[in-house]
């Protein structure tokens, strides 16, 4: 048996990534979002997203140049100038530098997974914007809140695929994301395992179908970047997702097909780990 859980990330960043993945579950098979509980439409997105029953998640987020959840003077070193920092190359150098403070991360992603809540989420698991939830320290951070929590985490497994010479740069950073993954996951944090890292923001029909085709009876998640009309998000202006690709490939009616044959069931976190 096959279960899978269709995760959409992002939600609330952007009004015209919320329209996607909002369509993306009412005409494909998304059955789930992530959302950054900072983004600028995170309250109108969380409202949307309940009215149409879209499991929601928390998108814990450390980068974008959001602001931060919990009081800039009390997480100084994630925001050195009152906002996250640009892109996960920056975070990643502070992480290596050790001018990230594991306590203001840990008062941060608290304050992250509240924040949602009181903008009406109901989180039933939990993820990282870009991944980097998977830093050592960091992680050790996220499974501890999970665990208190009893939130499922999103675990990474995506190796990376066929076209990897076309992207090497892509290629490395899923087989990096992996790696870490593995080793994070080994200190027994439940959660599914991750697939469509390679493919983020090119999850093309193509890409997809072969993807769906190759799963082997488990639980999975499928990461995945839904965007109506998407021309530029402020906060990551050198972003270049397809979005509007991935959207037509997550309603298409050859994915819903193979879906079906392959009695694929379209699940969610909670659908999963009800009563963990």
């Amino acid at each position: 048996m096959i279960r899978l859980v269709v995760n959409a990330d992002d939600l609330g960043l952007h009004p015209r990534i919320d329209a996607g993945i909002l369509r993306a579950h009412r005409e494909g098979i998304v059955t789930s979002a992530t959302v950054l509980a900072t983004g600028s439409s995170a309250r109108e997105a969380i409202a949307a997203a309940r009215s149409q029953g879209l499991a929601l998640g928390v998108h814990l987020c450390l980068t974008t140049r959001l602001p931060p959840a919990a009081p800039a003077s009390e997480v100084k070193s994630l925001v050195p100038d009152g906002r996250f920092r640009a892109g996960w190359s920056d975070v990643v150098a502070a992480w290596i530098s050790r001018r990230i403070r594991l306590e203001d991360v840990d008062r941060e992603f608290r304050a992250q997974i509240d924040r949602a809540r009181q903008l009406g989420a109901e989180p039933d698991h939990l993820d990282g914007h870009q991944h980097l939830h998977l830093l050592p320290g960091i992680s050790r951070i996220v499974v501890a809140i999970a665990r208190e929590q009893r939130l499922p985490i999103r675990w990474p497994i995506a190796a990376p695929g066929e076209s990897w010479l076309a992207h090497p740069g892509s290629a490395l950073k899923t087989t990096l994301i992996a790696a870490l993954s593995f080793a994070t996951r080994r200190n027994g944090a439940s959660g599914l395992s991750g697939l469509g890292t390679f493919e983020a923001g090119m999850l093309n029909e193509e890409r997809l179908l072969a993807l769906l085709s190759r799963l082997g009876d488990g639980d999975y998640e499928v990461g995945c970047h839904p965007g109506e009309d998407v021309d530029q998000v402020p906060e990551e202006p050198d972003w270049r997702y397809r979005w509007t690709e991935e959207l037509e490939a997550l309603c298409s009616h050859s994915v819903r097909a193979l879906v079906e044959g392959r009695r694929i069931a379209l699940t969610t976190y909670r659908g999963i780990y009800r009563g963990s």
